[in-house]
Order: C-alpha cells, then structure tokens, then sequence
C-alpha cells in the first residue's frame, strides 16, 4: 500500500512515516502545505492520502478543502482526514460523497498504533472510519427524529456509525445479532431511511441525516 501524508508539524510527520512504515505501507510523499498537496493529490500511485485539516500558509481548513476538491476532481479518492478537534462542518464535508474512502479520526486517536492503522487500511479499502467522540458529539447535537430513539438503539447507532458490523456491535454490547439487527431495524424505521445490506452506504446515510 502506498500513502501521502500532508502534516505540517515535523515531528509528528516523521513519526507516522516511520509507523506506516513498520506496517508494511510505503509512504512515496510527504508535505507540509496546501500548495504541495494539491500537486501531491494528482499523483497516480496513492492508494489513500492522510490529510490535516489545517495547513499553511493560513492554518485553517486548507488540507481538508485540497482533500475534498481532489476527491470531486477523482471520485472514491481514499481520504483520511486528521483533526484536533471535532468540528462538525468537517465531517460534512467529507460525508458529501457517497463513493466511501473517507474517514475522521481525530490527532489523539494517532497514539493507539493498531487502531490507526486499520483506519488507514479500511479507508484505502473504500470503507468509511469516524472517530467515535465525532460520532458522540454529532448524536448529543441533533435533536428531531432522534428523540424518539430509546438508549439502546441510541448506542447502537452510535457504534453502527463508526463502521462497526452487527458481529461487532453485538460483542460490543454483550447481545446477540439477532437483537442488534432488531435495534437496527427500528432506528431506519424512526429515521425514515431505507434498509441497506451495503454497510458503508448505511453509515454515510446515516451520519448525512445526523448533520443534517
């Protein structure tokens, strides 16, 4: 697998090449501003780009805007965007499209080396990964249709939301399959959306109509 990393901060560059490349994924570019991303993102030989959200020469939402334009210019461009903070304007951004090959994860996330990692390899594999305190600040935000979620299924969207399968929510919360499709079920239902066995077209759905 091959990556581009955009981060302007040294250290922190160095050190996620150094980690991609103890697991095998090559890093062919790094850069450290918008002017060298954009040019970057038109490169043929990247199988995902991981970007932070803010880059000079402004500091702002320039690496997460390089990101988004790339991947309207190249659809299903595998993105993986890092953040500081959760800001729901950039998880929009990102959920626009539907082709998958997105996520969110926020800096701190990058400490826990297997769980960054595999966030890494699902987006290049076309699946979608959101920070989980992203998807706990979007669900505690919205109101409407979701207050007519009860906890249970409440919690299971916020794991179904992360990207986690049934198998996995249902060891996560000690329940079987059975009842997370059950919980699963009723939370399209109260939502108005239309069941789907495509689960990363399920989580963009989701999280489209959280944002609103």
């Amino acid at each position: 697998m091959r990556a581009l990393i955009a981060e302007d901060h040294a250290l922190l560059r160095e050190g996620l090449i150094r980690l991609l490349d103890s697991y095998d994924i090559e890093v062919v570019e790094a850069v450290a501003d918008e002017p060298s991303l954009v040019r970057a993102l038109r490169r043929e030989d990247i199988d995902v780009a991981i970007v932070d959200v803010r880059l000079p020469p402004t500091g702002t939402d320039e690496g997460l805007r390089a990101a988004v334009q790339a991947r309207q210019q190249r659809p299903g461009l595998p993105v993986l965007v890092l953040s500081q903070y959760v800001e729901q304007l950039y998880a929009r951004e990102l959920l626009a499209s539907e082709q998958g090959g997105v996520g969110y994860l926020l800096k701190d996330r990058v400490s826990n080396v297997k769980q960054f990692v595999d966030a890494v390899q699902q987006v290049a594999e076309g699946g979608t990964v959101m920070d989980p305190e992203v998807v706990a600040h979007l669900l505690r935000r919205h109101d409407g249709p979701l207050a007519g979620l009860t906890p249970r299924e409440r919690e299971v969207l916020e794991h179904m939301a992360t990207g986690r399968s049934n198998a996995a929510i249902a060891a996560s919360m000690f329940v079987t399959e059975k009842a997370v499709g059950k919980h699963i079920a009723n939370i399209f239902a109260k939502l108005g959306l239309a069941q789907s066995d495509d689960d990363n077209r399920r989580v963009l759905a989701v999280l489209a109509y959280l944002q609103g």
